[in-house]
């Protein structure tokens, strides 16, 4: 038995309420490992029974999931008093090894030596991972203001470049998008299926993309005005869409206000220690800032890294905060750059936040492991981004096989408490990426992933754009005009009602929203991708030979599938036991 592989801790994803009566044991183990079970009972329970040695009861665990390398079991528990006092029992080829948490021994060494359960202390409902229940019904919609529409009426600027004309594009164009346009549109997204709405900064700034905020008070003249997003706001809440702004507090630009008074003041400024500052010559006239002079965003001085330690920047950040929910009635915030917040402003600002409004979203822009952050006290979600690298790579590398995928899918969903999967943020592309269609073959190839990101656990997102199949493989491409004329005419029609289609099956199938799915293998097809969720099966044809497929049931969806073969790059969803 390979013993090095045997591994459990009481916390994170390993062990977590997942409401007020039941906590989730997950135990890792290599495949050798042929059953689990765990030993569990109240700690206390020799003292109730006056019996000199606490001895749990004993329940087999079930082989969970599938990584490269491991397996996880796990188990639901329901302890009666709340709390919990427990070890594991594994074996595999006659062999038997018990694991505590200070320990992993043979059976009849476990009196040896000291040994140390491992203990849920106390099911306190405030503790109890609970993100808003409505994120996870949603199906969201990233917009860049600047290249998403531009209202009917807006005045003519010279500044604005011809919208949609990206002949020698330059990062810094501006393209004359507001919130009047977006407003608009959304008849359009509400038809699409969305129903969240995240929008890329919209606050003063001398950029396209306006991350180098200079007033979060003050909407960029060039987006609109405090009406405009309050009545976008309220017409999208009518359609039952919600909205989600973008907030850049790991820095701001050279023109906010805390800034320009160190600039002029230095050290004897009273916003000093509202950045990191590391020497008397931080103006050096230097784009970057890799001599440390002080800290920024990457290395780009034009943006100043904001000390979120500093009791003053939390305060006012939170008091920020508060002002967009109530004044503008948002719904969530996305944090930009969210692993380099500090803990103890997240912590502060949540607490300030569900106060106001106990279904406030709070997201988190982090691109790795994320679990130190979504204990149920700072972010409800984070970027899925090790699922969109799954995907990535498993249409790039034709040597992977369905079992390969799974175990990658696998991997993502072992990362949190089912809870937090049920709502993390999953996409294919966005203005940080390349468009998803540029990594794929075909439009069809897109529809693959598509089918993948809508029927997964956690709540997809669409980059705009995405249901056209739109173009772009590096910035500034990936951020190009909606094409609204060519929409009118009717060029995308078909590949949009498709994705449209796809949507609507995310919205009205409960089980496409579930964590669990159970995936099934085809030796002689091995790029045959299959899985059910609940009643719901899907089949994505990602080999060179098409495959011989009954319906099972129901057909709900069906791209490059004749009723009887799936062809290569074709995908097809039913519904049926």
């Amino acid at each position: 038995m390979n013993l090095s592989a045997i591994y459990h801790r009481s916390t994170g994803s390993d062990c977590y309420a997942l409401d007020n009566d039941t906590v989730v044991l997950n135990l890792h183990t290599a495949y050798d490992v042929e059953q689990a079970y765990v030993v569990s009972e109240n700690p206390f329970l020799n003292e109730l029974e006056r019996t000199p040695k606490w001895e749990g009861k004993c329940r087999e665990m079930k082989r969970c999931l599938e990584l490269e390398h491991s397996v996880i079991w796990t188990i639901e528990l329901r302890p009666a008093y709340k709390r919990l006092q427990y070890y594991f029992i594994v074996e595999a080829k006659g062999e038997s090894f018990c694991l505590f948490e200070n320990k992993l021994c043979a059976p009849e060494e476990r009196d040896t030596i000291s040994t140390e359960f491992f203990k849920f202390p106390w099911i306190n409902p405030a503790d109890v991972i609970k993100p808003p229940a409505w994120v996870r019904d949603t199906v969201w919609y990233q917009i860049m203001p600047d290249r998403f529409c531009r209202g009917k009426d807006a005045p003519a600027d010279e500044k604005f470049r011809v919208w949609g004309d990206f002949s020698d594009p330059h990062w810094n164009d501006l393209y004359g998008g507001d919130l009047r346009g977006i407003r608009e549109r959304l008849p359009y997204l509400s038809g699409l299926g969305v129903s969240g709405l995240y929008l890329t900064p919209i606050f003063l700034s001398n950029t396209n993309h306006k991350y180098n905020t200079f007033d979060y008070y003050t909407i960029d003249p060039d987006f609109g005005s405090e009406d405009d997003l309050k009545a976008l706001v309220k017409d999208a809440h009518k359609l039952g869409i919600r909205v989600m702004l973008d907030a850049v507090f790991n820095h701001c630009g050279t023109e906010f206000f805390a800034w320009k008074d160190v600039c002029e003041n230095g050290r004897h400024s009273r916003y000093f220690d509202w950045f990191f500052i590391n020497r008397d010559d931080f103006l050096k006239d230097d784009f970057t800032t890799a001599d440390g002079r002080y800290y920024t965003f990457s290395f780009w001085s034009p943006m100043p890294k904001l000390n979120t330690n500093n009791p003053q920047v939390r305060r006012y950040f939170t008091e920020l905060c508060l002002h967009w929910a109530r004044d503008y009635g948002i719904d969530g915030i996305r944090f930009d750059v969210g692993d380099e917040l500090s803990h103890l402003f997240l912590r502060e600002l949540r607490t300030a936040l569900k106060r106001e409004n106990d279904e406030f979203f709070l997201l988190g822009e982090i691109w790795f492991d994320s679990v130190g952050w979504l204990g149920g006290d700072e972010y409800d979600s984070v970027m899925d981004y090790p699922f969109t690298g799954a995907l990535g790579d498993f249409w790039r590398d034709d040597s992977m096989d369905a079992r390969a995928l799974h175990r990658r899918l696998n991997f993502c969903r072992s990362l949190y408490p089912r809870q937090v999967n049920e709502v993390m943020f999953n996409f294919l592309d966005t203005h940080d990426t390349p468009r998803v269609r540029d990594t794929c073959d075909s439009d069809d190839v897109l529809l693959q992933k598509l089918a993948v990101l809508m029927t997964f656990s956690g709540t997809p997102c669409l980059y705009y754009g995405t249901e056209l199949a739109m173009r772009g493989e590096k910035e500034p491409f990936n951020r190009g005009c909606m094409p609204w004329d060519e929409i009118a005419e009717g060029k995308f029609d078909s590949f949009r009602d498709k994705v449209a289609a796809l949507i609507g099956l995310r919205r009205a199938q409960p089980d496409l929203k579930r964590d669990e799915m159970t995936f099934e293998y085809d030796d002689a097809l091995p790029r045959l991708v299959r899985y059910r969720k609940g009643e719901v099966t899907v089949v994505i044809n990602a080999g060179d030979t098409a495959a011989e497929l009954t319906p099972e049931g129901k057909t709900l969806f069906a791209n490059l599938y004749d009723g009887e073969r799936l062809l290569p790059e074709g995908t097809a969803i039913f519904l049926g036991k």
